[in-house]
């Protein structure tokens, strides 16, 4: 479907430059704003990064080499994602050959992660292909308002999540 036809039949893409302007609702909701900037950061991260590595194990594979020894629901708890899930994106990390499991010795139901020295080549290699996302991502920002821009999204986060 061509650009004028989807106009013609309601399918056209928000002009997000002029939101002010629009009558469509939810262009003025701030959640919608964050549900869309979370697809276009995936977007990007996929563009860049390439199909390896997930937002979320990336995310999984930073939080296990800063805390080695940490248990599934202590990384769930640091990267945000949910406890009944993490098992799986441990499990993918863990195929690749970039993550180890080991049961606690004081807790065997307890899980112990760390990063493999594959794993340490993986997260240097994609590192600086993740920060280049960042800074695509807050392209069209200067650089004053990045910092308000993080500095919100931390104050929202706090808020809400403690």
């Amino acid at each position: 479907m061509s650009r004028v036809s989807a106009a013609r039949a309601g399918h056209e893409t928000p002009d997000y430059a002029d939101a002010a302007g629009s009558d469509l609702r939810l262009l003025a909701m701030p959640g919608h704003h964050i549900r869309r900037l979370q697809q276009v950061a995936v977007r990007l991260f996929v563009e860049t990064v390439g199909p390896e590595l997930t937002p979320v194990q990336y995310a999984a594979l930073v939080a296990i080499a800063q805390r080695p020894g940490a248990g599934q629901a202590a990384l769930a708890a640091l990267i945000g994602y949910d406890r009944a899930t993490i098992g799986g994106v441990i499990d993918r990390l863990e195929q690749k050959g970039w993550v180890e499991r080991k049961a606690s010795p004081e807790d065997r139901r307890l899980n112990l992660l760390s990063v493999t020295a594959q794993g340490r080549e993986a997260l240097a290699r994609a590192t600086p292909a993740v920060q280049a996302v960042q800074e695509k991502l807050l392209e069209p920002l200067e650089v004053s308002e990045r910092a308000q821009f993080e500095r919100m999204c931390l104050k929202m986060l706090a808020a809400h999540l403690g």
